[in-house]
């Protein structure tokens, strides 16, 4: 599946555009400032319900504006289905082939963009929410049952550390343990066949990179030599002092190695960029293996901090995959992906197919 055609209004400094986009590689062209990661972060969102760079919906309208709205039109399989988003400054609005949706998670389903940018190396740096984010997302699109599972297990946390900070903690916090056990086990099932799978591509995409091995262990929020029962029942006096839920696939985390050491005790700040990219491309991967065509990579000028020898080996990475690419840029010009299928020059917030 690829998104065919884009339509914003109102979205950060972009009054205005329409783009008939390429079902292969889009390259969008401007000074800085200009406006091209605004593009890239209208994509993130029309896939995701969200940005990647504020969380603050008001920041994402144009200035004077009251909403922004966002329609995209993804074909596969000889369908085409409309995405439409409208932000207000409280609140999103998500329709998919013209009907209100549930939840983002309906986006994703048609289209689910992936994004390198500057700010890559946090996906590393930053605590073990970002990590778990980042697997729950490839999890989402290689197990159908994930979702509902994941919706099971949050919800029987809520109400177990609801119950935790009740008059009568101690009744009312085990009657949801049954629940948050089957849930959580399974969970925790679906994330480390996951871990198990991305292994290979990780590998291989983490040595044409850097040049090392990179391997990603994962971490069920538990001790290792515990089934999650017996850390729940051994942190329950905790749980029930403090009114939180301590033990759970909510603290699961993954651990990347590279040459058997932790990343963050082996790298420099530009290989901890190759290597938090390497994650992102290793999910992309194995991601087409499973479900060919359905990837789409935002890729946020990727010149900017690499050298010629380390942005040569991520564009034939990024080359050899079979995503959409949507891909920024201060020059025309990006050797390493070939001659771009749709290319569109941006200006002062204004975007502008090229023609010639």
């Amino acid at each position: 599946m690829t998104l065919a055609k884009l339509e914003i209004d109102d979205f950060r400094c972009l009054e205005r555009a329409s783009l008939s986009l390429d079902r292969r590689y889009n390259l969008f062209v401007g000074e800085n400032a200009s406006g091209k990661t605004s593009l890239l972060e209208a994509l993130f969102f029309l896939g995701r319900g969200r940005s990647f760079r504020s969380r603050r919906l008001d920041r994402l309208i144009r200035h004077g504006q009251e909403a922004f709205q966002l329609v995209g039109w993804v074909d596969a399989d000889r369908h085409q289905t409309v995405l439409g988003v409208r932000g207000s400054r409280n609140s999103t609005e998500i329709r998919v082939g013209g009907a209100p949706a549930g939840s983002s998670a309906a986006l994703a389903q048609h289209f689910p963009p992936q994004i390198i940018d500057p700010e890559v190396h946090k996906l590393l740096e930053e605590g073990p929410q970002r990590r778990r984010r980042y697997l729950d997302w490839g999890v989402f699109h290689v197990e159908h049952s994930f979702m509902d599972v994941w919706q099971r297990y949050h919800r029987a946390l809520r109400q177990r550390n609801a119950a935790l900070r009740a008059a009568n903690p101690g009744h009312h916090s085990a009657i949801w343990d049954a629940e948050l056990l089957a849930s959580g086990v399974r969970l925790d099932e679906l994330r480390r066949r996951y871990v198990d799978a991305i292994a290979a591509p990780l590998a291989d995409i983490g040595r044409g990179l850097l040049g090392l091995s990179v391997t990603a262990s994962y971490a069920p929020g538990w001790a290792a030599d515990e089934t999650f029962q017996a850390a729940l029942e051994k942190s329950r006096e905790r749980d029930l002092r403090i009114g939180i839920t301590h033990a759970g696939p909510h603290r699961a985390d993954i651990t990347v190695k590279v040459d058997g050491l932790v990343a963050k005790e082996r790298v420099s700040r530009g290989q901890q960029k190759l290597l938090a990219a390497a994650l992102i491309l290793a999910q992309l991967s194995l991601q087409e293996t499973l479900h060919p065509g359905r990837g789409a990579l935002l890729l946020d000028d990727p010149a900017a901090e690499l050298d010629g020898k380390r942005l040569g080996a991520l564009l034939e990475v990024v080359r050899g995959l079979n995503s959409q690419l949507f891909v920024t840029s201060l020059h025309p010009e990006l050797a390493g992906l070939g001659v771009p299928g749709a290319m569109f020059h941006v200006e002062h917030g204004r975007v502008t197919a090229h023609t010639g």
